[in-house]
């Protein structure tokens, strides 16, 4: 039941776009009138909400081990095991055009040493700053309202109600006040906020944990704790030195069931996440631990370019 589930109500993959809708109120926000670029994608966001891009993008059932008291483990849940659902998507089509448009405006408007091109930046006191502000922030918007229409329809056909959500951002910019009172624009790329008592997740791989957590607010990070266990070797070193047989015999050892994914996002392609976790216990603490059984990822074919 658990598996067709997944198969059924996720989508995923470049051209992925589902007609039902469980909550499609943020395409109502006015930031979509905005400007021409936002405009012109409005279509494409709205057939892609409740999608799922390629690359590391998965919902996965898993069992989800909740550690500490309830009233103060962060959850409002009696310790114990629980049914999970976990999931990472993006802002679809939606955020990378967004992403590709204003990148390439900025490397055009600031000129760097070629080694440093993709440093540029966009002046927020322009127009084109404040352009990409706005898309920038209603993409994130965007992404969350696709993650809640994920989850969300996964438990209407399961006819359950979630007992906790968790959702979290990465690969964004804040407006934030470090320690000293300066106010900053903070960008997290690969990593996610954590300041103190802001709830997280931290995934591993498609057959290593995930952990729920909680940050302390460490002022030497900037708030801020990694978004996953992190690359051992690229993609194209993935594909190039793994093999189908390699990695059936690694899913078949941790007993995963696996719909979809490729080689680029085998689980020896990424550092060992109990490490990881360890290495900043300064930074977060560890409220629960989310164990994968099924994983849902897109199929190899569909691989043929990205849509974060």
């Amino acid at each position: 039941m658990l598996q067709k589930t997944l198969v059924e109500k996720t989508k995923f993959g470049i051209g992925g776009e589902v007609r039902d809708k469980f909550d499609e109120s943020v395409m109502d926000r006015p930031e979509w009138q905005a400007t021409k670029v936002i405009r012109d994608l409005k279509d494409k966001a709205y057939r892609q909400l409740g999608t799922s891009g390629t690359g590391n993008h998965f919902v996965e059932w898993g069992i989800v081990d909740v550690y500490g008291e309830e009233d103060t483990n962060g959850l409002n849940l009696p310790p114990g095991q629980y049914l999970a659902l976990l999931s990472h998507s993006g802002s679809r089509g939606f955020g990378g055009t967004v992403a590709n448009y204003y990148s390439k405006l900025a490397m055009q408007r600031t000129q760097l040493p070629k080694q440093a091109t993709h440093l540029a930046w966009l002046d927020l006191n322009t127009e084109a700053g404040q352009e990409y502000w706005i898309a920038m922030n209603l993409a994130g918007e965007y992404a969350s309202a696709n993650h809640h229409e994920i989850h969300h329809k996964i438990a209407k056909a399961l006819r359950e109600k979630p007992l906790a959500m968790i959702e979290n951002h990465h690969n964004f910019a804040w407006k934030e006040q470090l320690a000293d009172g300066r106010e900053v624009m903070v960008h997290r790329k690969g990593a996610t906020p954590a300041g103190p008592g802001v709830l997280g997740i931290i995934p591993g791989s498609m057959t290593k944990p995930g952990f729920v957590v909680r940050g302390r607010g460490y002022a030497d990070s900037i708030n801020s704790a990694s978004h996953g266990a992190g690359r051992l070797m690229s993609r194209t070193q993935a594909l190039k030195s793994i093999t189908h047989s390699q990695l059936k015999k690694v899913i078949e050892e941790a007993g995963i069931q696996l719909i979809g994914g490729d080689l680029d996002e085998a689980p020896m392609v990424y550092k060992d996440i109990e490490t990881v976790i360890d290495a900043q216990r300064e930074l977060v603490e560890v409220l629960a631990k989310f164990t994968p059984k099924i994983v849902r990822m897109a199929d190899a074919n569909r691989k043929e370019g990205r849509e974060d």
